[in-house]
C-alpha cells in the first residue's frame, strides 16, 4: 500500500510541473500589452533610442536625438495628429529620422493606437 501511494505522490507532483507553464502561458495571454510596453520595447518600438520620458524613472539612458516626451497633450493636442506622426513622420517631414512604424509595418495598427495613447498621456 505505501508503494501505491508513493506512485500516486510521484505522479501528482510530476503532472502539476506540466501545468504550471501552462498556467503561465495563460498569465502572460491574460497581461495586456500597454502602450509603455511598446515604447520601452527595443524590438518594438524603441523609442528611448531617441526619446526620453522625464516622468518616467525607469527610461534610463534615453536618447537625445529627438525632443522628450513631456507635455504631449498640449504639444499634440489632436490625438490624429501625433497617431499619424507615429505612423509615418515622414509624411509631414519627409527628412524625418523617425522611422515610419505604421506605414513599414513595424508597429500594428493597435500598437500604434497604445503608443499614441500612452505617449499623449505623457
Amino acid at each position: 500500500m505505501q508503494n501505491k501511494s508513493s506512485i500516486l505522490i510521484a505522479l501528482a507532483v510530476v503532472l502539476a510541473a506540466g501545468v504550471a507553464p501552462v498556467v503561465a502561458a495563460e498569465n502572460d495571454k491574460a497581461k495586456e500589452l500597454t502602450g509603455r510596453d511598446v515604447v520601452f520595447d527595443r524590438s518594438k518600438g524603441n523609442c528611448l533610442t531617441c526619446h526620453g520620458i522625464p516622468s518616467d524613472p525607469e527610461a534610463v539612458a534615453p536618447g537625445n536625438a529627438a525632443l522628450p516626451f513631456f507635455a504631449m497633450k498640449g504639444r499634440f493636442p489632436d490625438r490624429a495628429k501625433l497617431r499619424a506622426q507615429i505612423w509615418d513622420a515622414t509624411a509631414a517631414n519627409p527628412n524625418s529620422i523617425m522611422p515610419p512604424f505604421g506605414k513599414h509595418q513595424i508597429l500594428t495598427e493597435h500598437e500604434v493606437d497604445l503608443v499614441t495613447d500612452y505617449v499623449q498621456g505623457l
